[in-house]
């Protein structure tokens, strides 16, 4: 036997990208390495960035990927914004992305099949897998490798159900399903269990879920001094404006002696009286959650909607031993007890009085998350995920050499 070998091609490496993804397949891909995988990671955009739990290929067209990024900000700037945006339901496709997708399958994609095709006779992979990188612009590609090389393809979409059609994914990247060919892969994994029927409709040929989890030893309680009273942390506020004012904006108006504080950008919604910390880096990011009292889980509506569509944030939060404030999320029975474990509000006066009681009981506070985390180690780690990931691909019990 010996240790299976995955090919990965990969959204990003770079955290500098800031996508939401990124952080996540760092502790997955640490996971794997944890479960004996050797793991070569190829990313579609940005250069490779190499770690002691991978080795790592160069993104052929990284020229073309950053010049296509620098063309959208300077759109996006001239309609005086940060982003050329969707709208939140069942956006179209515009021009700009039907001009986009043409010229990634005359220019782009052959580039990437050559590349694959090299990496494959190269590396000998037992499996090849794809995260999050926009379907339609390898389409073919699994098709050719497995008739060629007789190897399982496997696509994980960690951004269902935001990722479907009817919602566009997120306003930094692609409409990922325009164009795409979902049954060329042996298996679509994705981070939500009630988005599977949707994937199987759209043609994918099995459909599988794979939550999100944490690295304990990355997202772990810090003894750090206590600053803030109400922290949250995200990528911009889509699909979840609503929740923000209901948790953020009208409770620190009417709670003026708790503080709140908000780490992330693009807040395009109400955030009352909270400060504005900007960008936390990832390598504070645990610190930042254990320094406040309570930290929030504000879940966008797809992913709080559609039954059990995991996020990172409340693993990573559980993980971190903090008091988890969450607005109601279909499903996250299934990986956390509310009332024990987190907290689920459902409105501005629940939200309040709850803030004020685990601020004014930091024992409480402290219980709530040391529960958390324990159910983190038990069942939510990212060693865990990894496990189950070579247990769907197909490679559980090692590989025969």
């Amino acid at each position: 036997m010996r240790a299976p070998r995955i090919l990965a091609v990969a959204s990003a490496i770079d955290l500098d990208f800031r996508y939401g993804c990124t952080p996540a397949w760092w502790q997955l891909w640490k996971g794997m390495y944890e479960a004996g995988v050797d793991l070569v990671v190829t990313p579609y955009r940005g250069r490779p960035v190499e770690s002691p739990w991978w080795r790592v290929a160069p993104n052929p067209a990284y020229r073309e990927g950053e010049s296509y990024q620098a063309v959208r900000d300077a759109l996006a700037r001239l309609k005086g914004d940060r982003y050329l945006r969707r709208a939140e339901a069942s956006p179209e496709e515009s021009g700009f992305d039907k001009l986009t997708r043409e010229a990634v399958r005359r220019f782009v994609t052959p580039r990437w099949r050559r590349h694959l095709e090299r990496l494959v006779e190269r590396e000998h992979p037992d499996a090849v897998l794809v995260f999050t990188v926009p379907m339609a612009h390898l389409r073919g590609i699994p098709t050719f490798l497995r008739e060629r090389y007789g190897l399982p393809v496997v696509f994980y979409d960690g951004d269902v159900p935001m990722s479907l059609p009817e919602y566009g994914g997120m306003d930094t990247g692609f409409n990922p399903y325009h164009g795409a060919d979902p049954s060329e892969y042996d298996c679509v994994l994705s981070n939500s269990e009630g988005g599977i029927p949707r994937l199987l409709e759209l043609g994918a040929r099995r459909a599988e879920a794979l939550f999100w989890a944490a690295d304990p030893e990355f997202f772990a309680p810090l003894e750090v001094e206590k600053e803030v009273d109400v922290f949250f942390y995200g990528y911009g506020d889509k699909f979840r404006r609503d929740w923000m004012g209901t948790m953020v904006g009208e409770p620190s108006r009417l709670a003026p002696k708790l503080d709140f504080a908000l780490g992330g950008l693009d807040f395009q919604g109400d955030t009352g009286a909270a400060r504005l910390l900007g960008d936390v880096p990832f390598n504070a990011f645990a610190r930042a959650i254990s320094a406040a009292r309570v930290n929030l889980n504000l879940t966008r509506r797809p992913h709080a909607t559609v039954p059990s569509s995991s996020t990172s944030r409340p693993f990573e939060l559980a993980a971190s031993g903090a008091a988890i404030v969450s607005n109601p999320h279909a499903g996250i029975e299934h990986w956390f007890e509310p009332g024990r474990e987190v907290v689920v509000v459902e409105s501005v006066e629940e939200a309040v009085s709850t803030y004020r009681d685990l601020v004014s009981d930091p024992g409480q506070a402290e219980e709530m998350g040391r529960r958390a985390r324990e159910r983190v180690l038990d069942e939510h780690t990212y060693a865990h995920r990894a496990r189950r990931l070579l247990e769907l691909v197909g490679l559980g019990s090692g590989v025969h050499a």
